[in-house]
Formats: structure tokens, sequence, C-alpha cells
């Protein structure tokens, strides 16, 4: 079975147990500054898994997402790993709970018309309970109940069976995990399990049971509206229904893998390259969604333009090792969009632009290269003169040293390791490693730092902030033209991000109008209403939105008096009286053709 008979059946099935299909997300969450990119399909739901409104969609709901999960960026190169990959999810907002998701899932896996695996090589997890909550003996009792056996249930800690939040606060709760037996044998020995034999079991499937809310202070709430939010990866399950044990075998990676070859001249069976292969491989498929995404993210040296910026970079480099010395990214990313641009058609409507900017930083990293050759050249000739003052030859290369070539300049290790090599030096591998994790620390406590809020905890601050991007967006339309849309926003307790399209720096005289007519807004104590509606009546009523493919049936449209009329999921205030004096701080370029303006409300 193919990848996309898989997605499509999928959502057949829980269509026809009353779910209701919703569009993918973007990977750029909106309004949460928690995390960088969508990292799983619940991360868009968040305001309605917590019950601060009803989903337009109701209370059932299925859908492919998008996904891209750097934390695995270094597990890349097995034979199950990838950064960016598609989740099937299926979510009850407040409606059933364990017993009918597993069934469904138990349903889904096995049953003849659907997936039809053999229940002998299926086994499951569950939570075994911890300070923050008790074992979740329900699980196991339904799975028993279901003809699992016990010895292929295994209870594992919160780090293995925990699930959530999506950021640093959010709904979250224990989990029941499904895992398919890839092993040598026809079925898995009897004392073969997730826990006892992991290697041997592949998790395709997650269905986890928000009851609680972690909040800021690190503390585990229950919630008021208990739900159940599920992940199969596609991908994954793909390469069991295909009787492949490797993911890059299937049909959404065979073809970048052959154009790697036809580019490298070398065969991924070569066991010297394969990781050099996968890397490429998904690399590429992450960089291509980034970019095609909403056009809004390009290579930069912050947050997800960074982290593009790394995919990239790590393509090169991995190239490089491959052999490859010309350009070749464009050739990759022309071989995803083909493959990709059925299911996921922005890929194809941004296929120009995901091409330049490819292109453009394949010749930024060929100076950045350069000029780290150059660094290598200075290093070899400072310990020459060293050895010519002391005598004492330099045996090998420092792991400070190491690293500051490639945090300084962006100059891979691999790199430094090889031209070492070709002199005789070995480089202190370990002393790079301690070098890069202490800056790796160092980065997530400031990233922690920065993004300590986010919508998802719905404090007053930031529903404050977050009512007023409506006001900010309908200023900048009547200041600068109707041209401007929303391109994103990252909202904190202490201020407000708003990016939107616009080419030209803004001018203090345009700053100030636009300020002074949220400001005026606000005087005039408007009552904000929510109303649902379809996306082609919340278009002919005048509200704000991009209308495209992100939007199901129905919609939710706050209106702010008869100021402001916008798409939006909440939660927002309920009179502009209550947000205070609007300032704008800064307004600068975030990419091309996107401005940035950052904002405070400060107490009347």
């Amino acid at each position: 079975m193919h990848a996309d008979k898989l997605r499509a059946l999928f959502i057949e099935f829980f269509k026809t147990r009353g779910h209701k299909e919703i569009p993918s997300a973007s990977l750029i969450p909106e309004n949460d500054p928690t995390v960088l990119f969508t990292t799983a399909g619940m991360h868009p739901l968040v305001p309605y898994l917590m019950g601060y409104q009803k989903h337009p969609m109701g209370k059932r709901l299925v859908n492919c997402q998008k996904c891209i999960r750097t934390q695995d960026i270094d597990e890349v190169g097995d034979e199950s790993h990838t950064t960016f990959f598609e989740m099937l999810g299926n979510w009850s907002l407040g409606d059933y709970f364990k017993e009918e998701a597993i069934d469904m899932s138990w349903e889904f896996l096995t049953g003849g018309k659907w997936l039809g695996l053999d229940k002998n090589r299926i086994a499951v997890s569950v939570f075994k309970g911890d300070k923050d909550a008790p074992f979740d003996g329900d699980s196991k009792k339904i799975w028993l109940s279901r003809g699992l056996k016990e010895n292929r249930i295994v209870a594992l800690p919160k780090d293995k069976n925990w699930w959530g939040p999506a950021g640093a606060a959010g709904p979250c709760g224990p989990d029941t995990e499904m895992f398919f037996y890839v092993g040598e044998h026809v079925l898995p020995p009897e004392d073969s399990n997730p826990e006892t034999d992991e290697k041997n079991w592949l998790e395709i499937w997650n269905d986890v049971f928000m009851e609680y809310n972690k909040t800021g202070d690190g503390s585990f709430v229950p919630l008021s509206q208990k739900n159940v939010d599920t992940g199969l990866g596609l991908e994954r399950v793909a390469c069991i229904l295909q009787g492949k044990k490797d993911i890059y075998k299937i049909e959404l990676f065979s073809p970048i893998i052959a154009k790697i070859e036809e580019l490298s001249l070398k065969s991924y069976d070569d066991t010297r390259y394969v990781k050099s292969f996968r890397v490429i491989a998904d690399h590429i498929r992450a960089a291509v969604f980034i970019l095609g995404d909403n056009r809004a993210i390009v290579p930069s040296n912050v947050d997800q333009g960074y982290v593009l910026r790394r995919y990239i970079r790590r393509i090169i480099r991995h190239g490089r090792l491959l052999g490859i010395e010309n350009k070749f990214c464009s050739f990759l990313a022309e071989t995803v969009i083909n493959v990709m641009k059925d299911p996921w058609r922005e890929l194809e409507n941004n296929r120009l632009f995901i091409l330049s900017e490819l292109a453009a930083e394949e010749d930024r990293f060929g100076k950045t290269i350069n000029q780290g050759l150059k660094e290598f050249e200075k290093m070899m000739n400072g310990y020459e003169k060293a050895y010519q003052a002391t005598g004492k030859k330099v045996g090998h290369i420092p792991g400070k040293h190491a690293f500051r070539l490639y945090d300084t300049y962006g100059f891979p290790f691999e790199m430094t390791e090889e031209l070492a090599k070709e002199r005789g030096l070995e480089v202190d591998a370990a002393g790079f490693r301690k070098c890069y994790e202490e800056h790796q620390e160092k980065s997530r406590l400031g990233a922690e730092k920065k993004f300590k809020s986010g919508l998802e905890d719905s404090s007053e601050k930031v529903v404050r902030l977050h009512t007023v991007t409506h006001l900010l967006h309908k200023a900048l339309r009547i200041v600068l033209g109707d041209h401007v849309q929303q391109r994103g926003s990252n909202i904190t307790a202490e201020r407000l991000r708003f990016d939107f399209s616009h080419s030209d720096k803004m001018t203090e005289d345009e700053l100030k109008k636009a300020e002074d007519i949220v400001n005026e807004a606000i005087k005039k104590s408007y009552d904000i209403k929510c109303e649902e509606m379809t996306p082609e009546q919340a278009k002919k009523s005048g509200a704000i939105g991009l209308f495209d493919d992100k939007y199901g049936d129905t919609v939710t449209v706050y209106s702010i008096g008869d100021f402001s009329k916008e798409i939006c999921t909440g939660p927002h205030v309920k009179n502009t009286s209550e947000l205070g004096r609007f300032k704008i701080l800064k307004e600068q370029s975030s990419s091309s053709g996107i401005r940035r303006i950052r904002a405070v409300i400060e107490d009347s």
C-alpha cells in the first residue's frame, strides 16, 4: 500500500466514525512562541483542547498534518528517523475517551477492510505512573479485553509514555503507544516486547489521553475537558505495509535517493555512504516544505530561518562527503516537489521561490566554506610557528579550535577532520562535542527564557495582546493598503511580534498613524463577537483571511465592532476597553517582502 492510499484510507476510516476532516495547519505555528515548528497535529488545536472555545467542525476531527521535529536531527541516518514527516491524526474534543479511541486504533490497524496487520506482531505500552499522574491501568485493561496478550503490554515511564505539551506549557497526558514487530522472526519471541527488545519494535501509532494542563511553574492540573489526540506516522506505516525495513526505500523517498545516486555516482546500498544519503533525503524534504509553506521563512541566523539554514548546509556537507562538488540542491528540490505536489499543492505554487532560495543559500555556503578553509590554514600556520618557537609539535587539533571553526565560520566538523587527516593530525572529537553540548545548553536556556509563555497558557496579558493583533492588522491595511496580510505572529506575556506582507520600510508617520488608529479603536470600547460560518460566507462578509487550503468547511470569525472582522481561533477579550494603550516599539524587515512589528500594551 502506497502512502497516498494509506493517507486516504485513514481519513475515510475516521470519517465513517463521525470525524470531520480538517486541513493541515502551517509548519510555522500561529500565535505560539514556545516552539519554532508545528511538531504534531494537536499543536494548532490547543485552544480547542483547552476548552476555551468549540471547534467549528465539531468534537471529532481527523487530518494529515505536516510536521517537523528538530530534536530528531541527530537520529537521522538510521532506517526509521526523519525530521520532516506526515502525521495522520484523529481527535476527540471532550467526546469519546480511552476505550473508544483504543478500539478505533485496533480496528484500523488489524481490520481486514483496513490495514489488516497481523495482531500477533503488535505490542503496546502504557504509562507507568509517577508523582504527577497514576499508572494507566484503564488502558491496560482495555487492551487485555481486546485480546492482546499480557507479555505484549509494557508499562513505561514518562519519558516514554507521556506526550506533551507541544511547547513549555499546555495540554498533555499519558499515552498508549502501538508497535509493530520488525525483527527477523516471523512472529516475535514470547519474551520480546518494546521494553526488552526495543530495536525490533517500531512505534507506529500513539493515542494520547489529554487529561492535564502543564502550567508555567511545571505543575500538572487536571483539564476540565478530557481529550484524545492520536498520531500515526505515515512514512513508518507505509514502510511496514510495503514489507520494507528501511523507510528510505518507500516511494516518497526512493526518487530522491535515485537522484542522489545519479548526482554522486555512489550507491545507496554502499554502507559507507548510507548515512549521508539519508541525511540529504530527509533534510531536502524538510527544507522544501519550510520554504514552500507560506514563503515567510528564508535561511537566516535566527529562529526558523536558522534551522532552515542548518538543514541546507548539512545537505551540502553530506553532498561533499559523497563527492558532489557542484551545486545540486535545486535538482533534489525539483524531485521532492514532483513527488509531493499532489497532496501538498503549495509546493508547486511556490516552486520558483523554493528553488531560488536554495540556490542562493548554496552560493552563500560556498563562500563560508572558502572562509573556513582560510581560517583552517591560519590555524595550521599558528601551530607551525609554535613548533618553531618551542620545538613541540602539535599532535592533534584541540576540540575548542575545531568548534571555533564550526561556530564562528560555519565550517563543518567533518571537513576539519578530513583536512587534519591529510596532514597526519587527529581532531579531539570529545573536546569538540563538549564545546558543542555546552553551546546547545546555553541556547536551550536562552530559548526557555525567550519562550517562557505562549498563547496556550491563556494568561490575561497574552489574550489582550492576541486580541490587539486584530486591530493592528486592520490599521496596517488602512495605512498601507489592502495588500497587507498577516504572515505570522509570536506572542508572549511581555510583547507581541506581528509579521505582515509589505515590501518597504514603514515611515515614522505611517507607524504613528497605525498606532493612533489602534488606540482610537481601543477607546471606542468595541464589543467582540464570535460567529461560525463557511469560508465562503466569511469571505462575503468581509472577514480577513488568506482563504487557501488551510480552512475546513466551517471557520470561526471574530468581529471587533464594525472595525475589524477576521478568521481566527481564540481566546480574545470581550471588549476593547480591556486592552490598555497600544505602543509600537520597532518595525523592521523579517524576510524578503515581509515586515515585522514589535509592540506592547501599556496599562492606562
